[in-house]
């Protein structure tokens, strides 16, 4: 077997065999096929792309090339949850405690922010003392105990993915389905999950930008998990503003500690409990989106859910008494507020825009050296359709370092567009796909 036949035979349209696969796959994670090499078929499969199996061997094989997970040390079904990235996204603190009150188990490996915002663990290391670095067997016994536990991942997990996703970014490859679909299918695999809910965004501050090309990467995820043996659904949801209110680490702690106390009903409220639906669905806890609404709603009334997430909070060393206080979360020294310069309706959003306003305050990060502030970032006082007058507070920002201050309102400003007529209201669920 030759890579030079494995190119030739893609380029001319026709399936790559599993055996092939692995063998590229293998070839150039040992180093044995050079970049040049794994650039030709790289750019073969982006124009003559990979139908359902191809996919799904070409995900095996990355799950193959590193450690996997073994969570055989969990009674139940493991339930795991991903989202494609947004802005305000912090649906993972409120499902997965809402699922583990209602009896899931979540066992939960997430990444750090590259961009808009801080990643889960961001989020998470903002509350005080809060460690996501945990043992395996101490992440186990945690899931077993209370439902749920979220660390940072483990080992050497899918290195193939690690080196092609760094080839596809400097050979413009990264645009994919398939390409896309196997290095997040790939992680989720190799974590060890049961069954998985993906919620793919759709919209300017997403990856994907229109509906139909959401639905073609969940569809395609959805059949690598069938085929991978994986209970899998995928939810199509909208990001064409900031899904919750709070734009930042601790901000984003403090809304769903809020959201678990009954608070804040809304987008963000509604897409996790969506999400938590299916999972409990696909765990056996539920038969219907109506049983697991029953459940799901009971454990927010009786604090079962809020009372998980303490318990998850005071096990990985954080302080748990946020759960009663947010103020015990990191604090901004400077609250800005940012008003709305003319009349009419909030007609349209640019999300990245926003995401890059939080960023450029200290929310994010532009490369991985960069250092977060978990105090800072903004909350929204305005919503797409939502009417404002001349000087109504449109968003507070939430402030420490300054030097970035003046292009990151200027950035927002841009990005919120304020029109005559009341706008259509886009729905937030597009589509399921099973």
């Amino acid at each position: 077997m030759h890579i030079t036949d494995i190119i030739l035979k893609k380029r001319s349209g026709e399936k790559l065999s599993k055996e092939e696969i692995e063998y590229f796959i293998n070839g150039y994670v040992d180093g044995n096929i050079p970049d040049y090499q794994a650039s030709a078929l790289l750019m073969t499969i982006w124009f003559n792309g990979m139908d359902p199996q191809e996919t799904t061997d070409l995900t095996l094989a990355m799950v193959a090339s590193g450690d996997t997970v073994d969570l055989t040390g969990i009674k139940g079904i493991k339930v795991d949850k991903h989202s494609t990235g947004g802005v305000a996204d912090t649906t993972t603190l409120v499902a997965a405690p809402l699922v583990a009150a209602c009896g899931g188990r979540v066992a939960k490996m997430s990444g750090r922010g590259l961009g808009h915002t801080g990643g889960t663990l961001d989020k998470l290391e903002s509350i005080p003392g809060l460690s996501i670095e945990q043992p395996m067997e101490v992440f186990q016994d945690l899931v077993n105990k209370i439902g749920l536990s979220v660390i940072g991942q483990t080992g050497n997990l899918v290195p193939a993915d690690k080196k092609l996703y760094a080839l596809r970014d400097v050979t413009v490859t990264v645009d994919n389905m398939s390409l896309i679909a196997g290095s997040i299918m790939s992680k989720k695999i190799a974590s060890g999950a049961d069954a998985i809910v993906l919620d793919v965004k759709t919209g300017s501050g997403a990856f994907m930008k229109t509906v139909e090309d959401s639905v073609g990467l969940a569809r395609a995820m959805v059949d690598i998990g069938k085929l991978a043996g994986r209970a899998t659904v995928a939810l199509v949801t909208d990001m064409n503003q900031p899904l919750g209110n709070a734009v930042g680490n601790a901000l984003e702690v403090q809304e769903a500690i809020e959201i678990l106390r009954g608070g804040h009903p809304g987008d963000l409220k509604t897409a996790a409990l969506a999400l938590s639906s299916w999972m409990l669905r696909l765990s056996g806890l539920a038969d219907s989106d109506e049983d697991a609404m029953l459940k799901l709603n009971s454990a927010l009334e009786s604090g079962a859910a809020l009372n998980a997430l303490r318990k998850m909070i005071e096990a990985q060393g954080g302080d748990p008494t946020v759960c009663d206080d947010v103020k015990k979360l990191p604090q901004a020294g400077r609250l800005i507020e940012v008003k709305a310069e003319s009349g009419g309706w909030v007609s349209e959003m640019d999300n990245t825009e926003i995401g890059i306003s939080a960023m450029l305050l200290g929310a994010g990060r532009q490369t991985k050296a960069d250092v977060i502030d978990p105090a800072v970032g903004l909350w929204m006082k305005k919503r797409l359709g939502d009417k404002v007058a001349v000087g109504d507070v449109i968003a507070v920002f939430h402030v420490n370092d300054e030097r970035n201050l003046e292009e990151s309102i200027s950035r927002f400003k841009a990005a919120i567009k304020i029109g005559g007529g009341r706008p259509e209201k886009l729905p937030l669920i597009y589509r399921v796909v099973e």
